[in-house]
């Protein structure tokens, strides 16, 4: 065997000079590599994760998101007749289903109020073979539900007139509380 082993370094010099080139040679690619990471701005792959309106919209409670909250302390606002077809009566007298007589449908309706408005009033307050009492929305006031008989009916060929709504009772004003008389009020005697 031969221990013949050429080197491309042969001299003390030379092999300074490839340590100090390895050296520089790496240190340029590391400034390089950060030059190319730091000069543009990446944004995360399509993320929008930590913007203020994101961050903001993950914080709000749940609760906030599509329901409305109900002061049930303050006065009722009623609703139009057609306001309350539209969210509880159009389901079933839109369609007809189970029977109901559907809005538009003058022989239908001729029927139901030949029995006279206060009489189809009261089946839909009270309910009526498949139909719930107030069309099953239990939070509907009477008035509420009649003006959405008048708006069907009418719709259906009917010439009512809507309902008036009743006048709120006067709230009489609180009476200022008695005042005590003097003989029932203690004496405060100094002590001396």
């Amino acid at each position: 065997m031969s221990d013949n082993h050429e080197s491309a370094i042969r001299t003390p010099k030379q092999l300074a000079a490839a340590v100090i080139g390895f050296f520089l040679i790496t240190v340029l690619g590391i400034a390089l590599l950060v030059q190319y990471v730091t000069a543009t701005k990446l944004p995360g792959a399509g993320s929008d994760g930590q913007s203020a309106q994101s961050i903001d919209a993950r914080l709000r409670p749940v609760a906030d998101a599509g329901y409305t909250l109900k002061d049930a302390n303050a006065p009722k606002v009623l609703q139009s007749g057609e306001a309350i077809y539209t969210s509880t009566c159009a389901a079933c007298h839109g369609t007809g289903a189970a029977g109901a007589p559907k809005t538009g449908d003058a022989g239908a309706w001729g029927a139901r109020l030949a029995q006279g408005y206060d009489t189809v009033v009261k089946h839909a307050i009270q309910g009526l073979r498949a139909m719930p009492a107030k069309g099953g929305n239990p939070d509907l006031d009477d008035i509420e539900v009649a003006r959405a008989v008048v708006f069907m009916a009418n719709k259906s060929g009917g010439k009512l007139k809507e309902p008036e709504v009743p006048a709120a009772p006067a709230v009489a004003p609180a009476a200022a509380p008695a005042a005590t008389p003097a003989a029932a009020q203690p004496e405060l005697a100094p002590k001396g």
